[in-house]
């Protein structure tokens, strides 16, 4: 049997392991929506912990992290910056959401806002931004899934075969398990990819360069400094403006904690403690996020010019003489890392649709209070969400950092809406639907035309400065939302 094939077949046994153990703790809990969404809200802090942070070790880290470092030096650096700050928001918002879950039943972030500005149409917007998000998010995913399969075969697995092979065990087991299935199978790939991540980092500027000290100086003698000096390079080779590095830290920690894949697992938290203790302990995971990044800076000299620069890191592994057992373990932690994120995504996308959407409308609704109906339609919603995904996962050749960072832009419209239903009672219905609609509007605008942009920093700044104006201005002009529904968020 060729090396090939020997590190498919440790990377296929990896995806077996992972669908066993993300159908099995599905079997534990109810067969209601709560159970399949919120795991009966029984989550302890190793799950909670892992849940979390494992979303970080994804696509984004594993791919992305090391092409922008390859690619792009410092710039990578932005990663660390807002990791670090971006749950601070939950230790404030995520108990309070917990604590009306339980005795309100709410599941997702629409439920609390919908309720709290007195609007319907609110929840089926969020509904919709939140698939429209969480969609390019889980195709970033599916990306470095096919990237990774497609690299390590040396192109006998089809990109399109790769992506379709790892998230079709993400499917199944999300599909049977729900949240539990995420959890479990998360705490199992957290471990795992951070052990992967540790080794590989120390290892490849030792092999390469005699260590990481010798691995930058390496670099600076090269007339490559430029790539060592902050705020790192743009895309197109050009100096990062501090300006942009900055907004770019700045709407991805605004953004962190606002995605609803993230937020709805306050509700599954134990009690307040778990909570607020994972919140704490997330920043560690940050230590973990630099090896990654030496993984991108070891491969700058040693492998030049290679296109995507996503697919450095497999790319070296093929291209090194390491034993055969262990290139396919690491290729079986990046797919953990692919997978760790994709799973809690797909899982939030189905639940939101089908709770925020379809539910709102009366005729569905009643349907849907049929026992365990509406658990098989969020199912089923899952299936449809996790096709489209791969659909564009396979047509779109932006680079993954980019995809995601994108993508925040748009979620961070929901700051200022989470903020002041807990924090400011004159917050109206008015305000924050003229709020999110304008912020989101002129997000995509300079997104699509930057040109426009009078200066150099991220387009979901500019939405976030119309954002919080329309909700402060339209709210003061327009009717107070009643007392009684104002007080129950506030005095959470």
């Amino acid at each position: 049997m060729s090396d090939t094939w020997i590190i498919v077949g440790i990377s296929i046994g990896y995806l077996l392991l992972s669908l066993v153990m993300g159908i099995v703790p599905g079997l534990k809990v109810s067969k209601s929506s709560e159970g399949y969404v919120a795991g009966d809200r029984s989550m302890n802090l190793l799950l909670l912990y892992f849940v979390l942070g494992a979303s970080i070790f994804s696509s984004f880290a594993f791919l992305g992290g090391p092409g922008w470092a390859y690619s792009r030096g410092v710039a990578a650096l932005y990663i660390i910056a807002y990791g670090t700050l971006g749950m601070v928001p939950l230790y404030f918002f995520g108990p309070r959401a917990r604590r009306m879950g339980v005795k309100y039943g709410y599941l997702t972030q629409a439920e609390l806002l919908s309720e709290r500005y007195q609007s319907q149409f609110l929840s089926i917007l969020l509904a919709i931004l939140t698939v429209v998000v969480l969609i390019p998010y889980l195709t970033l995913q599916m990306k470095g899934a096919g990237l990774v399969l497609n690299t390590i075969s040396d192109g006998a697995i089809p990109y399109w075969l790769g992506a379709a092979m790892a998230y079709g065990v993400v499917l199944l087991y999300v599909f049977f398990s729900g949240v539990m299935g995420v959890g479990w199978t998360n705490t199992f790939q957290g471990i795992f990819m951070l052990s992967i991540a540790w080794f590989l980092g120390l290892y490849l500027p030792k092999e390469l360069h005699g260590g990481i000290g010798p691995m930058f100086q390496a670099i600076q003698q090269e007339g490559l400094g430029n790539m060592l000096q902050a705020p790192g390079l743009q895309s197109d080779g050009s100096s990062w403006s501090w300006a942009g590095f900055s907004s770019a830290v700045m709407i991805s920690a605004i953004g962190f904690s606002m995605w609803p894949h993230f937020f709805m697992k306050t509700f599954a938290a134990k009690d307040d403690r778990t909570m607020k203790l994972t919140v704490v302990l997330y920043p560690t995971f940050q230590l973990f996020l630099l090896p990654i990044l030496f993984i991108g800076f070891s491969a700058i000299l040693s492998f030049p010019g290679i296109e995507p620069a996503d697919t450095i890191l497999p790319y070296v592994l093929r291209n090194m003489d390491l034993p055969v057992v262990l290139v396919g373990l690491v290729c079986a932690g990046t797919l953990a890392a692919s997978m760790s994120s994709g799973d809690a995504i797909l899982h939030a996308a189905g639940a939101v649709f089908v709770r925020d959407g379809l539910r709102k409308f009366p005729q569905l609704r009643t349907a849907m209070d049929q026992k365990n109906v509406e658990r098989k339609v969020i199912q089923w919603s899952i299936l449809l969400i996790s096709i489209l995904a791969y659909y564009f996962a396979v047509i779109s050749s932006t680079d993954i950092v980019s995809l995601l960072l994108g993508a925040y832009g748009g979620v961070a419209q929901l700051f200022p809406l989470v903020f002041a239903m807990f924090y400011w009672p004159s917050a109206t219905r008015l305000g924050a639907l003229t709020a999110l609609i304008t912020g989101i509007f002129v997000t995509l605008v300079f997104l699509f035309w930057p040109e426009l942009k009078p200066w150099d920093i991220h387009e979901g700044i500019y939405g976030l400065i119309v954002n919080i104006f329309s909700l402060i201005t339209v709210s003061l002009l327009t009717q107070k939302t009643d007392s009684s529904i104002v007080e129950k968020f506030t005095h959470a």
